[in-house]
């Protein structure tokens, strides 16, 4: 569909982005239509509706990755369906579509939540950009010397009965000296903790290794695993080790690392949410490299839009990530040590410290 939509939408030829499941959710009819073709173009799968209330019996029929909404609709807005969705589909990413609002309206709406926004009239380049920030969510790669086997975790910390090793899996297998296996419950994630505290009491030179924590992952919200794992790494001080495995391709870039940040550190919360953006990771690498200025830091994020790199950097500097000193932006000593945990894929911990790993698990084809 060469030339240009009434809405401002250019069908140019630009880099294609990892296929994504997108809902786009607008009353206006021309607009959604003329999006839904370019985007499917562009391999992606696309539904659309013309309302909130379509868009909540769609996501309750079907999984999304990203949901493009109109920030003003009749009877019910984008901002309430931006509420619902972080509600009940919170691995769902909402990007906000607006041509009336003020860019403070959509700024607002980025504190509530949402992954993103654009403005009308945007060229398609913009939503491919801010698809592929998407399709970095969903893609999770390491370098094949990262893939650890928990399973081979496991015997290795029974090895030479040191260790009493409690093996959280939800494959079949038969104990082994030194090594408990417990099933893992996917619905029941506060079982770790109950079964770890149990086997502590026992146990007082206890290791706890997990596998498949993905699976608890897609079906309760990432904050309530990361609550978990703070308790269990706590529970864990000086006893023995926590290792947890999970699947790479399940486990989106943000929820890996915030995996990682709550068995190897603290203050992991804020860590999270500072962490739940593409944008703000690139520019924590940035700042890792010294310190850089506004522009600098806008330009390795890659955005044209200095309120949003305003608000970007805002939430690093707010969450202790980042100071900003004069001209100039740089990391916190906790802002570095999360940069290494963006850095390093199996978020291997310093030397010397409680021995604590979150690691992607070895890639087999039975397990995509």
């Amino acid at each position: 569909m060469p030339g240009r939509s009434p809405q401002g939408i250019l069908n140019l030829s630009d880099r294609r982005v990892l296929a994504v499941r997108i809902l786009v959710v607008d009353d206006d009819a021309v607009f959604r239509e003329e999006l839904s073709n370019l985007l499917r173009e562009d391999g992606h799968s696309v539904t659309t509706v013309p309302s909130v209330l379509k868009a909540t019996e769609a996501l309750d029929h079907e999984e999304f990755d990203v949901v493009l909404s109109d920030l003003k609709m009749p009877r019910h807005g984008g901002l309430e369906l931006l509420k619902e969705v972080r509600q009940r589909w919170p691995r769902t990413l909402v990007v906000m579509v607006t041509g009336y609002a003020t860019v403070e309206t959509a700024l607002e709406a980025m504190k509530l939540g949402a992954f993103d926004y654009l403005r009308k009239p945007f060229r398609i380049e913009q939503v491919r950009e801010t698809l592929h920030l998407v399709s970095q969510e969903r893609e999770f790669e390491s370098p094949p010397e990262a893939y650890r086997d928990p399973q081979r975790e496991a015997r290795t910390l029974a090895a030479g009965g040191q260790q009493e090793v409690l093996y959280f899996t939800p494959e079949p297998f038969p104990d082994e000296p030194h090594l408990h296996v417990e099933p893992l419950d996917p619905e029941n994630p506060s079982r770790l903790t109950e079964r770890t505290e149990a086997f502590l009491a026992t146990h007082p030179n206890a290791a706890v290794v997990i596998s498949g924590l993905e699976r608890m992952l897609e079906q309760h919200r990432l904050e309530e695993i990361v609550t978990i794992l703070d308790r269990l790494r706590t529970d864990l001080a000086g006893h023995g080790p926590l290792r947890v495995g999970f699947n790479p391709r399940r486990v989106p870039p943000a929820s890996a690392v915030a995996l990682g940040g709550a068995v190897v550190a603290e203050e992991t919360h804020a860590t999270l949410e500072a962490l739940a953006s593409p944008i703000r990771r690139k520019a924590l690498l940035r700042l890792a490299q010294g310190p850089a200025s506004f522009g600098e830091s806008m330009q390795a994020a890659g955005l044209d839009d200095s309120p949003k790199m305003s608000f970007h950097l805002r939430k690093l500097v707010d969450t202790g990530l980042a100071l900003h000193d004069g001209e100039a932006y740089r990391l916190t000593t906790r802002g570095e040590a999360c940069a290494r945990l963006l850095r390093d894929a199996t978020f291997l911990p310093p030397a010397g410290d409680s021995g604590n790993l979150a690691f992607p698990g070895r890639r087999t084809r039975d397990r995509d």
